[in-house]
């Protein structure tokens, strides 16, 4: 998550680190506290360790080669500690040390822990086993690879024997360290899939939670990547979710309510689940209601809190992401690559964010979306229940499940939404904080068809409350409120045009009552009111109501302040919105676009506000920025590539006289990662948007681009990477001078191990378009990436950038068929990853299927696709005939 500032007590603690890190022996010092120096207590001792833990992550390297020998064993002498916390110390120094490339260095750590599992002493195999649990977590792509000889050839079946051993924590370990193998599908787990599946049955009923929680969560990821194993058990399977989703405790709950969400993406779930919807449904709902815990984290008594200011750590960076381009896979948005947590967190206030709630509420809509109306059935007869109960934990899940179904049970909502919404709509002033927050939320779900109504018969009671909530005396539901009614804004559009007095008297009254947290959605509320009514909100009065308070905002700012941004973006919208109007506020910036000729269109008039500003920020002091003013640039240049995005080609202009290419290639030079990371995505934006103020720069753009092709920067090379994808598709063969700078880069990038997947899916796609437009330079190389780039992009949706990479595949198999040979079964499957490609790409695929088998012949053909799994064999005969 975010670093926070520490108070100054930490950093004097960490200045001592630094400086007792001088002396060699303080490591020495370290470790024997940890594991000899048994008069000391638990706590201190494994503190100790966990010191120990953060040199070895910064400092492993200069680590002398004695000093480093002797932690090693003495981890490994001291891995049966009879303290369970001591163990847990040296299990985390183990796995750090081997995350630290030694899994290489060190050959005797997994056959000496696997040894030790068949310890007599219970201390030394479980101590064994929970080093191996996390080495299994934090390396498990290096031990399913030939760098390590495979080990997990050995270590898979002696996990398997470990099931049933009488030690509930041994079993739960042994189950987690197979665990984490069932999603890369590696090969060593799936030769012993159905002994592993049957013996998870076994252990389906253990006593012990941590066991039971690890059987869910291992029938959560089979679901999703061996269901074809799973479906002959498919109805005790579900029968035992069912109750394990029951379970009394929470966190087998949790895990077991996430097959429900998986469940529901795959095709099958409509034919696997529609005869236990009568029994699925209660329980979902039931698990919706806010447990004791939850109402007490959230303060839910606490009814009046408006006056007391928010904590910074509450304060979430909402916008502030630098950008990191990325595929669109099938599921949802784009998995961001997370930060290590280390073991101690210091947000002890903020409710975990997810729980069997929010989870139950989630696979209730997912739910309701695959079975829509059918869902109704069951729900309608609980919902009446609820709704109307006097105790105000069942009434607000009530209100919380009628929001959940709203997006897949609409058309059979519809009836009934007459009497309800006016029964949500006085929800809004109940007495509980907790229930006028859902509902604002709920209320929000349903605002399209509040919108398709007469205005006065749910659109303006509706409006008239939430405003009042808007302002209610709780932060909660401020925030909520605040939400709804930006959903609101976009759906009403300009039928809120007669009303907008009233709206914005309650939004720049809720700028005086606001604290930091609300400021930051009330800024977005504002901006979306002025994207949905646009040139009404042109008229002095409401100018006069609107831009003072905002400006004052503006100038209180510091330039480093993070409300900058929320406010930037929601200026701009305002200032398209006023066009002309928004002149007056901004003189000094302005003036020199207006004085333009010819003046510009409102929307780059309101670019060029921001680009001036970024631009003055920027050159006006370009030796002395520090840090936060970097902040600053780096939002700035997201905002210009989000705009670039937005506007495409209408960017033009603006781009033509303005100085920002060159501010681009200082950012692309910048020392600080993340401005290069947002000046590469810019870069790649703006070759889509206007490609002909690029190309001249190209020369001394891609030397730079080629050099920040270091994996280790995951985000500055992912984006780096896409941007030289975009460019070449722009520059076509012109781009063969090029592609020695980057090509060999890439290879070995596509071929790493423990890549990211979002940097694998745009490493596969740019050399996919390099080979489309300069096939003979690539074509060569086909050998050395082929594998792994129809792996890597056998996953994502049909799209632009697939399409062009896979156009260059085939280009570069005509080339050079050879360089293919031996991964085709990998060509193939790629191939069929294809939902429907467009009829030329097809005719590609066709050709070298058909030139593959004719190649062969019948007989070595058909032992070939006697290889390939049922689907894939069934996809390639319905669509290419082979």
């Amino acid at each position: 998550g975010p670093l926070k500032k520490k108070p100054r007590q930490r950093d004097q603690d960490l200045q001592l680190l630094e400086q007792l890190n001088q002396f060699p022996d303080f490591n020495n010092y370290l470790i024997f506290v940890l594991t000899k120096l048994k008069s000391e207590d638990e706590p201190t001792r494994s503190l100790s360790g966990l010191i120990l833990k953060n040199n070895v992550k910064a400092h492993y390297q200069n680590f002398p080669n004695g000093v480093s020998d002797f932690i090693k064993s003495e981890c490994l002498q001291n891995i049966g500690d009879a303290s369970p916390l001591i163990r847990a110390t040296v299990g985390i120094l183990i796995t750090t040390i081997a995350s630290k490339g030694e899994l290489q260095n060190w050959p005797e750590l997994l056959p000496k822990l696997c040894l030790l599992l068949d310890s007599e002493d219970y201390n030394t195999c479980e101590g064994a086993f929970g080093a191996l649990q996390k080495i299994c977590e934090d390396s498990a792509e290096i031990l399913d690879s030939d760098m390590l000889d495979r080990p997990l050839n050995i270590m898979i079946p002696k996990f398997l024997q470990f099931f049933k051993h009488s030690s509930p924590k041994i079993r739960s370990h042994a189950i987690a360290c197979v665990n984490q193998f069932i999603i890369s599908r590696t090969q060593a787990l799936m030769l012993h899939i159905d002994p592993f599946i049957e013996n998870l049955f076994a252990l389906a009923t253990d006593d012990e939670p941590e066991v039971r929680k690890n059987v869910c969560r291992a029938l959560v990821m089979l679901l999703e990547v061996r269901l074809d194993r799973l479906l002959p058990h498919m109805h005790n399977i579900i029968e035992y979710m069912l109750q394990r989703t029951q379970d009394q405790d929470e966190n087998v709950a949790l895990e077991a309510c996430e097959f429900w969400l998986t469940l529901a993406e795959q095709p099958v779930c409509k034919e696997v689940l529609c005869g236990h919807l009568s029994q699925l449904t209660p329980v979902l709902v039931n698990g919706m209601k806010y447990s004791e815990i939850d109402i007490i984290l959230l303060k839910g008594d606490i009814e009046e809190d408006e006056a007391i200011p928010d904590s910074e750590q509450d304060i979430r960076p909402r916008f502030h992401r630098s950008r990191t381009v990325a595929q669109q896979h099938e599921g949802d948005g784009i998995e961001e690559e997370e930060d290590e947590d280390d073991e101690l967190d210091d947000d002890d206030d903020t409710i975990s964010d997810w729980n069997l709630r929010k989870c139950s509420a989630a696979a209730l809509d997912v739910l309701a979306n695959v079975f829509r109306d059918d869902l109704l059935l069951h729900i309608l007869p609980l919902l009446k229940e609820l709704l109307f109960h006097p105790e105000w934990v069942v009434k607000e899940s009530g209100i919380l499940v009628l929001g959940a179904i709203a997006e897949g049970c609409m058309q059979g909502m519809i009836p009934y939404l007459p009497e309800l919404i006016p029964h949500l709509i006085q929800c809004l002033s109940d007495k509980k904080a907790l229930v006028r927050s859902i509902t604002c939320w709920t209320l929000s779900r349903y605002a399209h068809w509040v919108v398709s109504q007469p205005p006065d018969i749910y659109l303006k009671p509706l409006m008239t409350e939430l405003l009042k909530r808007i302002l209610d005396s709780n932060k909660r539901v401020q925030e909520a409120a605040c939400s709804a009614f930006a959903t609101l804004e976009e759906e009403a559009c300009t039928e809120l045009v007669p009303y907008l007095a009233f709206i914005l008297d309650t939004l720049v009254f809720a700028f005086s009552k606001y604290q930091h947290k609300n400021l930051l959605i009330l800024y977005d509320a504002i901006g979306t009111l002025a994207d949905s009514v646009g040139h009404h909100l042109n008229k002095p009065e409401y100018i006069q109501m609107l831009m003072p308070p905002l400006i004052q905002k503006w100038n209180q700012l510091k330039d480093e302040d993070k409300d900058l941004f929320p406010l930037l973006e929601c200026l701009s919208s305002v200032a398209t919105a006023l066009q002309s109007g928004f002149l007056p506020y901004c003189e000094p910036v302005y003036q020199r676009c207006v004085n333009l000729d010819p003046p510009m269109c409102a929307h780059t008039l309101n670019l060029h506000f921001i680009l001036t500003l970024t631009i003055d920020q920027i050159t006006s002091q370009p030796d002395q920025y520090e840090a936060p003013d970097k902040d600053f640039m780096i939002v700035a240049l997201d905002l210009l590539s989000g705009l670039a995005e937005g506007l495409g080609g209408t960017i033009e202009q603006l781009v033509a006289r303005s100085n920002i290419l060159t501010l681009m290639y200082q950012c692309m030079q910048d020392k600080m990662p993340e401005v290069r990371q947002s000046s590469f995505a810019l870069l790649g934006d703006l070759t889509k948007a206007c490609f002909q103020h690029v190309k001249p720069c190209i020369a001394d753009f891609m030397p730079i681009l080629g050099t920040n092709l270091n994996p280790e920067l995951i985000s500055v090379c992912n984006n780096a990477t896409w941007a030289i994808g975009e460019i070449s598709i722009q520059m076509g063969p012109e781009m063969q001078p090029y592609i020695a700078m980057v090509l060999h880069q890439l290879v070995e990038i596509i071929n790493r191990p423990n890549t990211p997947k979002t940097l694998l899916e745009n490493t596969a796609i740019t050399i996919g378009r390099l080979g489309y437009v300069c096939p003979q330079e690539v074509a060569p190389m086909l050998q050395q990436f082929i594998r792994p780039w129809c792996t890597s992009l056998r996953n994502i949706r049909d799209n632009e950038e697939k399409d062009s990479a896979f156009r260059g595949i085939c280009t570069m198999i005509s080339v050079n068929p050879g360089g293919v040979v031996q991964d085709f079964i990998f060509f193939c499957d790629a191939v069929a990853s294809w939902m429907n490609p467009k009829d030329d790409l097809r005719d590609m695929f066709y050709k070298i299927l058909h030139g593959f088998k004719n190649q062969v012949g019948e007989e070595n053909w058909r032992r070939f696709s006697d290889q390939f799994p049922m689907p894939l064999k069934e996809r390639l005969a319905t669509f290419y005939g082979v």
